[in-house]
């Protein structure tokens, strides 16, 4: 009998009962026509809506329905007027980040030949790095708990070593995973600001001291300012980059401005037992409700899923199919014809959603 995963659905806010829809029927189908294994979805409450609603961002039943799932498929969340008493964001993606101690935020940059960029790349040149954003502590530490007077203001940032461990740990897998799928070089770069920080010093000690346990990879550092220069300048010398939660936040959505936008960049957020996978991209209320938003990066996170799901079960079904949803997409997206607006084409939400299963 095929094996079944239980994923907890969060649909979100704003667009993201819209992008999400598409996404669950595509799997639904790739599961049905492969056969090998199966899903059962459960939707949970979160988001800046259900708090206006109810005065709850993150119901603790909706908690333990993340916690006890296989894996965790969560839409855009928040709404710029709905906001705590303090100014900040409702914001259950952290909240689930942080109870869930989801350490390593994975964040792939992939540029595949004949992809619309930005960049000026040589002709079937091709980008694949990930960048992997600690996301539990760094300057996101003190999040809803900065010290404010009236004159001055204070955030704190937390490094331990704990989670720096951790963290690093997982950077060396992905990038022994990544070597061993051809995907990769099998270089780790640790990306912080050693240099002025005492705090990013530490971080950076812990990194070489995890990098002597592998010894078939290749270690390396760089300042976060020249990384930002060289992710525009030469993205192709990277392989797997690991920093802290705040630098790890900007410099993806620059990986995703080189993609072509945060329309196409997906994410996972990933610990030791559960793991969450989301769109990059905010909740847009502004075009939402009338179907024309981008459904790419939510259904691209869906195939990060798959393969996530897949290796941990020694499911080659699923991995398999998670490399043809990605090239799927990539198809769509290249062809441009039949892709959402804001990529140049004129699909709506449920169409771009269909060309993807067109090419599956």
């Amino acid at each position: 009998m095929a094996e079944s995963f239980n994923i907890a659905v969060f649909n979100g806010d704003g667009i993201g009962p819209e992008i999400m829809a598409p996404t669950v029927d595509i799997l639904k189908k790739l599961a049905t026509t492969n056969g090998n294994y199966g899903f059962e979805f459960c939707y949970a409450e979160a988001g800046a809506r259900h708090y206006a609603e109810t005065g709850e961002a993150l119901p603790s039943v909706s908690l333990k329905m993340a916690r006890d799932a296989d894996a965790i498929l969560l839409s855009a969340m928040g709404l710029p007027t709905v906001r705590y008493e303090d100014g900040t964001e409702i914001s259950p993606q952290i909240d689930l980040r942080k109870e869930l101690n989801l350490f390593a935020g994975v964040r792939p940059v992939r540029i595949v030949a004949g992809q619309n960029t930005p960049l000026k790349l040589a002709g079937g040149q091709s980008i694949d790095f990930v960048l992997i954003r600690e996301s539990t502590e760094g300057l996101f530490y003190s999040q809803g708990k900065g010290v404010v007077t009236k004159d001055s203001a204070s955030e704190t940032m937390m490094i331990t070593r704990e989670t720096s461990e951790d963290l690093f740990k997982f950077a060396f897998s992905l990038a022994r995973q990544r070597k061993e799928l051809g995907h990769g070089k099998g270089e780790v770069t640790c990306v912080d600001k050693a240099n002025v920080f005492r705090a990013f010093a530490f971080f950076r000690d812990i990194f070489d001291k995890e990098a002597v346990h592998h010894k078939d990879l290749k270690a390396n550092h760089a300042y976060v300012d020249a990384t930002a220069l060289w992710m525009v300048t030469k993205p192709w010398d990277f392989d797997v980059l690991v920093t802290e939660n705040m630098f790890g936040d900007i410099l993806s959505d620059l990986g995703a401005g080189l993609m072509g936008g945060l329309g196409l960049a997906p994410s996972a957020d990933i610990g030791k037992d559960n793991a969450v996978f989301q769109p990059c991209h905010g909740s847009a209320p502004d075009i939402a409700g009338q179907n024309i938003a981008n459904p790419f990066a939510m259904i691209l996170s869906a195939a990060m899923m798959l393969e996530w799901l897949g290796l941990k079960a020694s499911n080659e079904a699923m991995v398999t199919d998670a490399r043809r949803l990605r090239d799927a997409v990539d198809a769509v997206v290249i062809d441009g014809t039949k892709a959402t607006r804001d990529l140049g084409g004129s699909s709506n939400t449920t169409q771009a959603g269909e060309a993807v299963l067109e090419r599956l």
